[in-house]
């Protein structure tokens, strides 16, 4: 190995918002994803938290992930801006056992992109998690048509592809911090800040 392979090993760091309404498991999920651990006594988060996932993508690539878990009442703040500041993608959390938690996904995402844009102007890739789908979903949320449905079913897959095309999400997924259910997550993540990194490099 010279000095010639050294320096073709690219590595990329990317800040990744995790925003979402008090207590829908934002910090459950990161800490899930990035120590594979969970808990059911998480405090709220005050502020601001951080949380580093290093991913060895192939032999020459390594992308760091900051994760900035971002506390539920912060919108209502004046310090987004600046927690907002040089992200390149975000998570939008909402609780599926909890609707108002969902009626607020449109006014965490307005408020993002109100505030933090990619340099060529565009709005930052953010995709929405639906988490606590280990206990169903709840009645009445205009989201699913009762505790009981699945992803499968289409109950409420339709209406979340048609939500996240009208508020520019680049798609959504089902997750579960309990129960572990975090694998599309943990796909998708790379993926979304591989790509951006071609386009940076392209731009």
């Amino acid at each position: 190995m010279g000095p010639r392979a050294a320096e073709e090993k690219k590595e990329y760091l990317y800040k990744i918002l995790v925003i979402g309404d008090l207590g829908v498991g934002k910090t459950s999920i990161i800490k899930r994803y990035v120590h594979q651990l969970y808990s059911q006594n998480y405090r709220a988060t005050i502020g601001v938290d951080f949380a580093l996932k290093v991913l060895h993508w192939d032999s020459d690539t390594t992308i760091r992930l900051q994760l900035w878990d971002i506390a539920g009442q912060e919108r209502f703040g004046n310090m987004t801006r600046v927690y907002y500041k040089e992200a390149v993608g975000a998570l939008v959390v909402f609780d599926v056992t909890r609707s108002t938690t969902f009626e607020a996904v449109a006014k965490w995402k307005h408020d993002l992109d109100s505030k933090v844009s990619l340099p060529s102007g565009a709005a930052i890739p953010t995709v929405l998690l639906a988490n606590k789908c280990d206990q169903g979903w709840a009645n009445g949320s205009g989201v699913a048509i009762g505790p009981n449905s699945n992803p499968g079913d289409g109950s409420h897959a339709a209406l979340l592809n048609q939500f996240c095309r009208e508020h520019e999400f680049v798609g959504w997924f089902e997750t579960s911090a309990k129960v572990g259910l975090v694998k599309l997550l943990a796909l998708c993540i790379p993926r979304v800040a591989l790509l951006l990194a071609l386009l940076i490099i392209i731009h």
